[in-house]
């Protein structure tokens, strides 16, 4: 049996692209307590940090799809990590919440175009039987972003705070723009889609389901998700050493839940890996309670499930939609990333609005019913036999 070549050292750079791109999203949730207590305001109002953040890409992956379709793949990656290492040296220096929000909001265009036109032109760069394994290849960044990245950001912003964690995000991304721009391949543009394209993506009966999936797994997620911190800091007293951990913690099992996920792919199906992802978060979501009640050895416990399927949904579902229209996969993961974003800003401002009016023992229950409403519609669309794995 002949043995696969390495993946090309593009998709390396992508990957690191992406753990550097991960890392400055998820650092609001990590420093989320040192940002209030900079600027004086409560946890809920520094959290529309994240809803803010997350409608810019919600908005703009769409919009920024079509207006970059023409352009070199080389030049667009590496021209919006350089963004996003601007945007967080800026924000280091803002004085103030109401200052810092439009930076970071700017600064947030840059996620918008690097992770779905990465995975889009992926399939430009190896050969069409290793698509979705590369698609979830470099995907695998977010991962790698939850298990370094945000326990990193947690801990330099609880010793020297958010200011610090900001500028460490700015220098990798400079890192990984140099790096794309090196060994990405020059002339790679994927065909753009006309407005026709567009069309059919959105009038298309399985894509637009797919990408409503995403849209309530990630709602369930960000609803407890984007205040764990918080949360933890007034549960169970932790400090920023326990919460670098329990990041930590939540990471490590991401990267192995995606590596399970790249190696089993072909194997379960993208729908099928997608399914069994959200049925993992779901059990996390359902025991959150007892592991709060329990103390930290239960909520390690609680949250393996969790940590093992919160970044294989991702991938899993956009390996399903480059599976199902690899012609329309610019646009479908577009969308996809789209949904996911407006998926967490839902999530954080329901989270938020809860734990400002002090019923956050809600949090998981609600993110839970998202969860379940995604796995009926996933499961609805299979027995129709109308999702591809």
């Amino acid at each position: 049996m002949r043995r696969e070549a390495p993946w090309p050292g593009a998709l390396w750079a992508l990957l690191f692209g992406n753990f550097a791109i991960g890392t400055g999203v998820m650092v609001v949730p990590g420093t989320l307590p040192e940002l209030a207590a900079s600027f004086s305001t409560s946890i809920a109002a520094a959290g529309q940090l994240i809803t803010a953040g997350a409608l810019v890409v919600c908005v703009g992956a769409p919009l920024l799809a079509g207006l970059v379709a023409g352009w070199d793949r080389r030049r667009l990656l590496a021209a919006s990590l350089a963004w996003f290492a601007l945007g967080h040296l800026a924000s280091a220096l803002m004085p103030t919440l109401g200052a810092l929000m439009p930076v970071r909001m700017a600064t947030l265009v840059a996620p918008a175009v690097f992770t779905p036109q990465a995975a889009a032109c992926v399939g430009m760069l190896v050969p069409a039987h290793r698509r979705a394994a590369a698609v979830a290849f470099i995907v695998l960044g977010w991962s790698l972003a939850s298990v370094l990245g945000l326990p990193m950001a947690a801990y330099l912003g609880g010793h020297w705070g958010w200011r610090a964690a900001f500028g460490v995000i700015a220098a990798l991304t400079a890192i990984g723009a140099l790096w794309v721009w090196r060994t990405m391949p020059a002339g790679v543009k994927p065909a753009p889609l006309s407005r026709e394209g567009w069309l059919q993506v959105l009038r298309h009966p399985i894509l637009m389901p797919v990408v409503g999936i995403t849209l309530l797994q990630a709602a369930g997620q960000f609803v407890l998700f984007s205040y764990f911190g918080p949360l933890l800091v007034q549960r169970l007293h932790a400090g920023p050493g326990e919460l670098s951990l329990i990041w930590l913690w939540i990471g490590l099992c991401g990267v192995v839940g995606n590596l399970l996920a790249t190696r089993y792919m072909d194997r379960l199906g993208s729908a099928g890996m997608a399914m069994l992802a959200m049925a993992l978060i779901s059990v996390s979501l359902l025991l959150w309670p007892l592991g709060l009640a329990l103390g930290w050895a239960a909520l390690t416990a609680v949250l393996l499930p969790w940590g093992l399927g919160c970044f294989a949904a991702n991938s899993s579902q956009q390996a399903r939609l480059v599976g199902l229209a690899p012609t329309l996969a610019s646009a479908s993961i577009a969308l996809n990333s789209s949904a996911m974003y407006m998926g967490q800003a839902a999530g954080a401002g329901l989270g938020g609005w809860l734990l400002a009016r002090g019923t956050s023992s809600w949090m998981n229950w609600c993110g839970l019913a998202c969860l379940v409403a995604a796995m009926l519609l996933s499961l609805h669309l299979g027995r129709c036999g109308r999702a591809a794995a």
